[in-house]
């Protein structure tokens, strides 16, 4: 019997906010907040850890989200950029997570990300074969994105604010795509979080 796969979701929560000019992570959004209401989701997805990295006001994200019980670690580094962040969540989950397989990377900004895309991705690598699977958006690929361990080494190679996406680059023949069009939404601006929240209300 094939074994199951040892899968663990890293959510990134580390950056600053810059263009908005407060923690985007706490905004509110669906009755909770944008980092609390991905975490629900992720945590609802049977047989994976979840991880939050996070960074800059750590010190004020970490408690709105401690009722979850979900794992969380802090990023040092992450005025250097994401990548970073991506690979200190990948440090921490392979050590929850010893012969991690899987590993899906998610980031806070994205409102619409529900447990179904995470399901999704999963679903797409088991019975597709291919080990990097990318969400599909807007013309583009991008987060969430599924890496199985044999990308691992290359995630630990990011520099900078590289993510996800230079790795889909590298290996366009490896990538599995699945539809998320909700996925082209995310919050960097004050302008984007009202647009999302008049959307909400239409």
């Amino acid at each position: 019997m094939k074994k199951e796969e040892k899968i663990g979701i890293i959510i990134l929560a580390g950056g600053s906010s810059m263009r908005l000019g407060r923690p985007k992570q706490l905004l509110s959004f669906q009755d909770s907040c944008l980092l609390k209401r991905l975490v629900v989701e992720a945590l609802a997805v049977p047989n994976t850890v979840t991880l939050v990295v996070t960074g800059s006001k750590s010190d004020t994200i970490t408690p709105e989200i401690a009722d979850t019980g979900v794992h969380t670690v802090f990023n040092p580094d992450w005025q250097d950029g994401m990548a970073s962040s991506i690979q200190t969540g990948l440090q921490a989950l392979k050590e929850l997570l010893p012969n991690l397989d899987s590993c899906i990377i998610s980031v806070c900004d994205q409102p619409y990300v529900t447990r179904d895309v995470f399901k999704a991705l999963i679903k797409a690598h088991l019975h597709s074969g291919y080990e990097l699977i990318a969400s599909s958006y807007a013309d583009t690929l991008g987060t969430p994105a599924l890496f199985r361990r044999n990308y691992f080494k290359d995630l630990m190679l990011l520099h900078g604010r590289e993510g996800a996406k230079k790795i889909f680059m590298q290996y366009p023949k490896d990538v599995f795509t699945i539809p998320f069009e909700k996925g082209a939404i995310d919050i960097d601006t004050e302008e984007d979080y009202i647009n999302l929240i008049k959307s909400e209300t239409v």
